[in-house]
């Protein structure tokens, strides 16, 4: 068992624990799991004794949660396809399609990316007990290029690099509106939406550090092709500096921008530049945009395109 501890801010002093967590963990637990847990004692309030799923919070709080790591030993492999853009005894470079969750989690134990690698590959790193050979992730509605680790020495080396932002990244994405600007920076600091866990805003207060360059690539009638690098990797960073900007990437939902054109953000991820984990070697991996990117591109050059 890992034990995890949550803080209660001010922001949730007086709610119920089950409520709180089931917006703090919306991506790991249900409520009905959340209640099992407070239940049996794996969810408990540090320096209370009993505690029930309508016990209310006081700012200053500290929630312990057990996880359990068993689950993550029993990822089943699937064969699942997946594009394969380089391998070696290191790592392996895949092409992530849109529609694929990265890992397994609760509510989504099957069919994900790692669940594919596993039956590919027999033996990643364990480096992340629960999400196998992976050092980074991409939206499951984001595409392209991904690095995984094959062994642990590989997975700390290339780990570093992500956290010393020495890894390049470079996406592309359609958003909606004309951007005027040929290039630029957002670098507003962002977090997890109070009351919608699945959502990331812009937090000038206490939010994480969030660093995106773009330039634009070619403009349409009601909308822009443009070359995305994030310095940071945070969750929905792109997708939400660029709504921020009142440019949001077409198609997503989540942040304004539905589209009859694409069922899912017009986000890809076209290259990631690393320094191989034994040589040190430099080496940039690219994949094309997918189909579904391309007709959403053909539709929007023609003159009445909209997005």
């Amino acid at each position: 068992m890992d034990l995890e501890i949550i803080s209660v801010n001010e922001d949730a002093h007086g709610m119920r624990i089950d409520i709180f967590l089931s917006k703090e963990l919306v991506e790991r637990f249900s409520r009905s799991k959340i209640q099992k847990g407070i239940g049996n004692g794996s969810i408990r309030i540090k320096g209370r004794e009993q505690i029930s799923a309508h016990s209310r919070l006081k700012e200053g709080d500290e929630i312990e949660v057990e996880v359990a790591q068993e689950a993550a030993q029993g990822v089943r492999a699937e064969d699942i396809p997946v594009p394969i853009l380089y391998e070696d005894e290191e790592m392996v470079i895949v092409d992530k399609p849109a529609g694929m969750v990265v890992h397994p989690a609760y509510g989504n134990p099957d069919h994900t990316l790692v669940n594919a690698l596993l039956f590919h590959f027999k033996k990643l790193s364990a480096a992340e007990t629960t999400r196998p050979g992976l050092v980074h992730r991409l939206d499951k509605d984001t595409s392209g290029v991904m690095v995984v680790a094959k062994n642990d020495h590989a997975h700390a080396v290339l780990a570093r690099q992500f956290k010393e932002h020495t890894v390049e990244k470079v996406y592309h994405a359609f958003v909606r509106g004309v951007v005027q600007h040929e290039e630029g920076v957002c670098e507003e600091p962002v977090g997890r939406a109070f009351l919608n866990r699945k959502k990331v805003v812009i937090k000038p207060a206490g939010g994480k550090e969030a660093t995106t360059f773009f330039h634009v690539k070619k403009r349409f009638r009601n909308s822009t092709w443009v070359e995305v690098s994030p310095k940071t990797g945070r969750t929905h960073q792109i997708r939400v500096h660029m709504a921020h900007m009142d440019h949001p990437v077409i198609g997503d939902i989540l942040y304004g921008a539905s589209s009859p054109w694409i069922n899912r953000q017009a986000l890809h991820a076209l290259s990631l530049t690393v320094n191989h984990p034994s040589t040190g070697e430099r080496f940039r991996f690219e994949a094309p945009m997918h189909e579904d990117m391309q007709i959403l591109m053909q539709h929007l050059e023609t003159s009445d395109g909209e997005p």
